[in-house]
């Protein structure tokens, strides 16, 4: 008797040890979807140009990747052929200015659009940015933001991909479909969450509380 209840002590541990890994890989593989808009992140000498010297940001709310916040601060972005007004700046200041709009907008401002990852400003337009202090005119830093989604190295083992990779990506919305041409960013510094622009996200019907599995 004490063998078979031993036994069957061992066989309900190791079904309930299952069950946690199944439910952990499931939740996991469920990726959660922010929406970004247009925005703006300065360098400490942009800032200044546009706010004043020695100005600092004022952080508005915390965003979901850690250190990353929305500021109360906005500048108007000008283009040889229109402008966009209130352009949200987001913290903290970066050693270079780069500004991200959405492909629409590269029509309104009159430059060509350059799909690319945050930082990869190498070749692409540059454009005017106008505060309240003054305005600061940019060499390159004009970007449309590739499709990708943070996560840290822990949780790219977990789901079988690498810092780099480009992946395709699935929902199952109303609006459902896939997504190519997506890149994975893993760094401890990140949190899992695959990043779409306002256009991406309403072509699928795609909303805060979605969630996008990887195509494999």
């Amino acid at each position: 008797m004490d063998n078979f209840e031993s036994v069957l002590k061992l066989l309900m541990e190791t079904v309930k040890a299952n069950e946690k890994k199944t439910v952990g890989e499931g939740s996991l593989s469920e990726i959660p979807v922010g929406i970004s808009n247009r925005h703006v992140h300065l360098s400490q000498k942009d800032l200044e140009c546009l706010f004043g010297k020695e100005y600092q940001l004022v952080k508005l709310k915390d965003l979901s990747q850690p250190g990353q916040y929305a500021c109360k601060e906005v500048v108007t972005v000008c283009g040889s052929k229109g402008a966009i007004e209130k352009v949200r700046i987001l913290g903290p200041v970066r050693s270079k200015t780069q500004v991200e709009v959405l492909a629409g907008d590269c029509v309104k401002l009159g430059a060509a659009p350059h799909v690319r990852l945050s930082g990869d400003l190498s070749r692409t337009p540059g454009i005017t940015l106008v505060g309240p202090k003054g305005s600061v005119q940019i060499e390159e830093g004009l970007v449309v933001a590739k499709r990708h989604i943070h996560m840290t190295p822990e949780d790219a083992k977990n789901l079988g991909v690498c810092d780099g990779d480009v992946v395709s990506i699935k929902f199952d919305d109303l609006r459902g479909g896939v997504y190519s041409n997506v890149a994975i960013r893993a760094n401890d510094a990140s949190s899992l969450e695959c990043h779409l622009d306002i256009e991406e996200a309403n072509a699928m019907g795609i909303s805060g509380s979605s969630k996008i599995t990887i195509a494999k």
